[in-house]
């Protein structure tokens, strides 16, 4: 008889989040421009591309950012693919939910009605609707950008140069280990219990058992992070983040570093 749909569907979700984890890690090793600049100057760039984004308010200078996302993506040899569905489509479907109220909310000029509804669709609410997607599709793009171009241990270390609490980059270093770790066992148990299973199990019976497996994750995770906890403390962790490579400022990150400050400052000053 078919597999089980809850556990088949629970172990492929596992598999393809594992999955986009080491496509993530293999385009951080690609040649390409962002991978080869410092990390600290991805981050300050891109911090100042994305607040010149939020803050535009011409459509055609958030246009401008995304283009140059987009460029910056291509350089740097990360498919447009990847992004079109794992920033583009998912950023478009959840900020349209919350930009559509704006079309029939927002008053105005008159512009159309909604079919069957007959909700009056405005000028002002449509270019309302307009700049908030394109001002998330903007920022999501460079956000990805910088995950996807830089080991994580170094945009950690990244922050920490940058004065961030340690309390923080601690807490975003160990989440980022956590769900990966959460992700491998949940993945492991479904399997384990598949590999038992004859025949299919009532809709009830799928139920109990996946809050059951949730249950057990979540208390071998507890147990398991306190002593990872103190594994870590045994061995000299203190908070801080080390990594083997050491960040060097040579003169190309210098003259990025510039220029992304210039096309920053540009766009705040032509959108403003």
């Amino acid at each position: 008889m078919p597999p089980n749909r809850v556990i088949e569907g629970s172990i492929h979700s596992f598999l393809r989040v594992l999955e986009h984890t080491l496509e993530s890690e293999e385009l951080t090793r690609r040649a390409g421009l962002l991978q080869s600049l410092d990390p600290r100057v991805k981050l300050l760039g891109f911090l100042g591309l994305i607040f010149a984004a939020a803050a535009s308010r011409r459509l055609e200078v958030i246009g401008a950012v995304f283009a140059l996302a987009t460029v910056l993506a291509i350089r740097s040899r990360v498919p447009l693919r990847t992004l079109m569905i794992r920033v583009w489509a998912g950023a478009f479907a959840f900020t349209g939910l919350i930009a559509v109220p704006a079309l029939f909310l927002i008053p105005g000029r008159l512009v159309g009605r909604l079919p069957v509804l007959g909700w009056a669709v405005t000028a002002q609410g449509f270019r309302g609707a307009i700049y908030l997607i394109s001002r998330v599709e903007t920022t999501a793009t460079l956000s990805m950008l910088l995950v996807l171009c830089t080991p994580w241990t170094h945009v950690l270390k990244a922050l920490r140069v940058l004065r961030v609490p340690i309390v923080l980059v601690v807490i975003l270093g160990m989440t980022y280990r956590y769900i990966l770790l959460m992700i491998g066992t949940a993945e492991e148990m479904f399997e384990s219990r598949r590999s038992r299973m004859v025949g299919r199990l009532e809709p009830k019976a799928a139920r109990r058992l996946a809050i059951a497996t949730a249950g057990v994750l979540l208390s071998k995770t507890m147990q398991l992070s306190g002593d990872v906890y103190l594994a870590m403390q045994s061995r000299g962790f203190r908070g801080e983040v080390y990594v083997l490579d050491e960040f060097a400022m040579r003169r190309r990150d210098w003259s990025w570093l510039a220029l992304f400050f210039a096309l920053g400052a540009t766009a705040i000053w032509i959108g403003h």
